[in-house]
């Protein structure tokens, strides 16, 4: 198998490239009801496995955002091309936390791919858990038995986590105690990602800089 696509390989316009792939994924299958074809226009480094999340989110304006529909790969079981066109699909259509998407939202929602590094293992000693990882950087997934549950980096710095609230609320994406990270028996995974979105429906895609995002709520926050 070929090498995965890592994060930090990537430039801006493949990102982009990304972010237009997901949308005219989910505008094919509702022209067409099937997923489209790899482009033929494809970067030859698209090509390469990768592991990947589209996040669809109906936009009410710069500073307003409603999550519509989320679903990714965290391990490359395909193309980086093909993981993104399909998880766009079942974003739109199948995420189980809401309805589908309808055409006429289209116009009003915005996509944004993140692409995934391999899973890294945290330390087992729960103490050094915390300090393994950097808000901005990286999301997390936590496993123990039949239980799985990940965040991605951007989901922290979204509601102002610090390390110890987003290792606790992995365990509860994971459907376990928000204490589970304290228990050496519970598997913790860092992964780094990168994340490019639409600014606004059908508009400029931007890389998103997530720790400065992360330090400028901070301070947005301290300052009340």
């Amino acid at each position: 198998m070929r090498e995965q696509v890592r994060p930090e390989e990537l430039s801006y316009g493949e990102g982009a490239y990304l972010v237009k792939l997901a949308r005219q994924s989910v505008e094919y299958y509702f022209r067409h009801g099937k997923r489209m074809p790899v482009p033929s226009d494809a970067p030859p480094k698209l090509l390469r496995p990768g592991a990947a999340f589209v996040t669809i989110t109906t936009y009410y304006g710069p500073e307003s955002r409603e999550l519509r529909g989320c679903i990714g790969y965290v391990q490359p079981v395909k193309s980086l091309v093909e993981t993104v066109i399909d998880v766009a699909i079942e974003a739109a259509f199948n995420d189980p936390r809401f309805p589908p998407l309808n055409q006429d939202e289209l116009a009003r929602v915005t996509f944004e791919v993140s692409v995934l590094g391999p899973l890294e293992r945290l330390p087992r000693e729960p103490a050094k858990r915390p300090g393994s990882f950097t808000i901005g950087r990286h999301g997390l997934v936590a496993r123990r038995g039949f239980f799985q549950g990940l965040l991605l980096p951007e989901v922290p710095v979204e509601y102002l986590w610090d390390e110890e609230t987003f290792l606790a609320e992995t365990c509860v994406k994971a459907g376990m105690p928000p204490s589970c990270w304290l228990d050496p028996e519970t598997e913790f995974y860092r992964f780094s990602g990168r994340a490019w979105r639409e600014k606004i429906p059908l508009g400029e895609i931007e890389e998103r800089d997530l720790a400065e995002e992360y330090q400028q709520l901070l301070q947005r926050y301290l300052r009340g």
